[in-house]
């Protein structure tokens, strides 16, 4: 892990000076006035980056946080694409095939694709997953329509304005439960506090309530911190804990594995009661087929972003037996969502933002 901390930010810079060399190239006689202006803003643009992760640790002035997080964090994503654009022009050089104007073309071409993922990441979309689940539930009607979202990662980036548009996406979809499966705090609870994210969480409206569970960021947040945050709000907290819904429906809510004395699944799973319905929240989805196996009617995760933008989405698929959508264990189901915000840059290209509908049917009671 350490060798990957450290080649990513050389992999990174590498990548930077490449498409500079490139860049200076293509301005050719340019006035030098005009090559030095461009070379500042540029290398401002990349040493971005390290200011967005050195930012999230103090807290400034919002705006400034949002701005410098927000062309930090994409700046990564520009020098992925731009260097896999301008590889592409020059193997084609290297086979005497014709490219005028690579780097202006590869440009703009990486520019519009840019705007397409913003556009995209800011235009969730909502998924429908109808599912029985073959126990009795103790009173009330026989479905329950529950929305699962994970990964908002409130903070710099997703502001108290982004967070409004969630709240008001969730609450048209008229749940009975919303469930949060971790990371709902990015990386600092400082900026909730200074935008009051508190009063528009405590707008969700669900007449079942709102639960979830930590994840990996709310522990590099600080987990005692995150967790008097989101007491100050509807949302209830799970670690290692198991609530019982009037209805018989039970919530386990495992706590992050970033505490590596949370309870295994097994031990978690069986206080619960079996013959109703059981729903676990894990952030990180590690363990699908064993929470299944140990009781769980279904799973909900995030963490995976479904690696946000392509090719990452490759590695995630390699990492996670399930890194994205919904996968079966026998009449069991575990769902790993994408995330309906982002930690980092802006865009979603090749993957979604999402919320989640459960629309669960359980059995009808005796006589009913």
């Amino acid at each position: 892990m350490k060798t990957f901390f450290i080649l990513l930010p050389l992999l990174y810079l590498a990548g930077n000076v490449y498409i500079f060399i490139r860049g200076l190239q293509a301005l050719g006689a340019a006035p030098i006035g005009i090559k030095i202006a461009l070379s500042l803003i540029y290398w401002l643009g990349c040493l971005s980056l390290f200011g967005s992760f050195g930012i999230r640790a103090f807290a400034c002035p919002v705006a400034l946080a949002r701005v410098v997080s927000l062309v930090g964090t994409g700046w990564l994503v520009f020098t992925l694409y731009m260097t896999i654009a301008l590889v592409a022009v020059d193997l084609l050089r290297v086979f005497h095939l014709p490219c005028k104007q690579g780097f202006i073309s590869s440009l703009i071409l990486i520019i519009c694709l840019l705007g397409y993922g913003y556009f995209h990441y800011k235009h969730p979309s909502t998924k429908v997953i109808n599912r029985v689940i073959n126990k009795q539930v103790d009173n009330g009607p026989d479905k329950l329509r529950v929305v699962a979202v994970s990964d908002v990662h409130l903070g710099y980036a997703t502001n108290r304005k982004a967070l409004e548009g969630y709240v008001r996406r969730i609450n048209e979809l008229r749940p009975d439960l919303v469930l949060i499966g971790g990371d709902l705090i990015d990386s600092n609870v400082t900026p909730l506090r200074q935008q009051r994210m508190d009063e528009e969480l405590a707008r969700i409206n669900a007449p079942m309530g709102v639960y979830m569970v930590p994840g990996n960021h709310e522990y590099i947040s600080g987990i005692e911190e995150s967790a008097r945050f989101i007491a100050q709000t509807p949302v209830v907290l799970l670690r290692d804990s198991v609530v019982r819904l009037p209805n018989g429906v039970q919530i386990a809510g495992r706590d992050d594995r970033s505490n590596r004395r949370r309870l295994p699944a097994e031990r978690l799973i069986a206080s619960t009661d079996p013959n109703r319905p059981v729903i676990v929240l894990d952030h990180q989805p590690y363990e699908p087929a064993r929470i299944a196996e140990a009781g769980a009617d279904l799973q909900f995760s995030g963490h995976t972003h479904h690696g946000q933008v392509w090719p990452l989405n490759w590695l995630t698929d390699r990492l996670f037996e399930v890194s994205y959508g919904e996968k079966t264990y026998g009449d069991r189901l575990a769902y790993v969502s994408s995330g309906l915000s982002l930690w980092g840059p802006p865009f979603r290209i090749g993957t979604d933002s999402e919320i989640v509908v459960f629309e669960l049917t359980f059995k009808k009671q005796q006589g009913v």
